[in-house]
């Protein structure tokens, strides 16, 4: 049985735990609401311009000139995985989760005995995925020093994304992230982004009633496009695994904060029985020696 001592000194180290839990946990609520604001004021655009690009993609079609990022290169043979996550961990499932997506893909592709690639975005999925399928990373793109996600940060990923396709060095190219929902809510997403893969409306002009006439011509508007396309769904995804990052550790922080609470409950009670105890046997050892006497 721990002594007076032991107990009282692991109260104490409970109860520091317990601040550093609730003061990550109202920093994170702090950059939550800026990170969640970033990500809704992107999902218009980034709906729009999918929409857009459907339209142009639907008219075109998989035909001879289209676009290689379009039509792809009529192989899916080797296949690369973007996996994105954060750089810190205290996260609750946020990090697991994109990565556990991401190894059963990658592991059904093997199966199917097709070439994998990988590309970690984040220090976490790299050390997630490292003893499983590390023979197959070929980048990893640190952001540990990037205070707030630019599109800069997006383009330099898409970049060197492109710069493998035109090499020929994969076929199909998939991105990992975690959509945000509310702070208890992530959601592992896998989106494939070469060859472009875009929802097509309806019917032309079924949103407005009108029909477009493009100029230049839709393969000329896709070509200049299409590279952007990929940007712009990597930044929507590093902005949606922003909010979800914290709001998962707010979320994780929340309840190590009452786990703590509840600890340090059930310690005192135990330390004030000891001490009972110990009083109790102290009243007794001073009547028996009265009685003695």
């Amino acid at each position: 049985m721990p002594s007076l001592k032991d107990l009282k000194m692991r109260i104490e180290s409970v109860k520091s735990t317990r601040k550093i839990t609730k003061a990550m946990q109202m920093v994170a609520a702090a950059k939550l609401r800026r990170a969640q604001e970033s990500a809704e004021a992107a999902r218009p655009y980034t709906e729009r311009f999918n929409a857009v690009m459907g339209r142009l993609a639907a008219s075109v079609g998989k035909s001879e000139g289209a676009p290689k990022l379009l039509s792809g290169t009529g192989s899916d043979q080797t296949y690369l995985l973007v996996v994105m996550t954060s750089e810190r961990g205290l996260c609750g499932g946020f990090n697991s989760n994109i990565a556990k997506l991401a190894r059963q893909d990658a592991n059904a592709l093997l199966a199917e005995g097709k070439t994998v690639k990988i590309i970690t975005v984040g220090k976490k999925g790299r050390d997630a995925l490292r003893r499983e399928l590390g023979s197959h990373f070929v980048q990893h793109v640190d952001l540990s020093d990037v205070k707030y996600v630019g599109y800069g940060n997006a383009q330099g990923v898409a970049a060197s994304i492109l710069e493998r396709f035109d090499a020929g060095e994969f076929d199909v190219a998939k991105i990992y992230f975690a959509q945000f929902q509310n702070v208890v809510s992530q959601i592992p997403t896998a989106q494939q982004i070469i060859p472009a893969d875009f929802e097509a409306p309806a019917e032309a002009g079924a949103e407005d009633g009108a029909f477009y006439d493009y100029e230049p011509d839709e393969q000329a508007i896709l070509a200049d496009l299409l590279p952007r396309g990929v940007a712009t769904a990597i930044f929507a995804a590093l902005l949606e695994n922003a909010a979800s990052e914290q709001g998962a550790r707010m979320s994780a922080m929340d309840n190590a904060t009452r786990n703590a609470g509840e600890m340090i409950d059930n310690l005192t009670i135990q330390y004030n029985r000891s001490r009972q105890a110990v009083i109790t046997n102290e009243l007794i050892e001073i009547i028996s020696g009265a009685e003695a006497l």
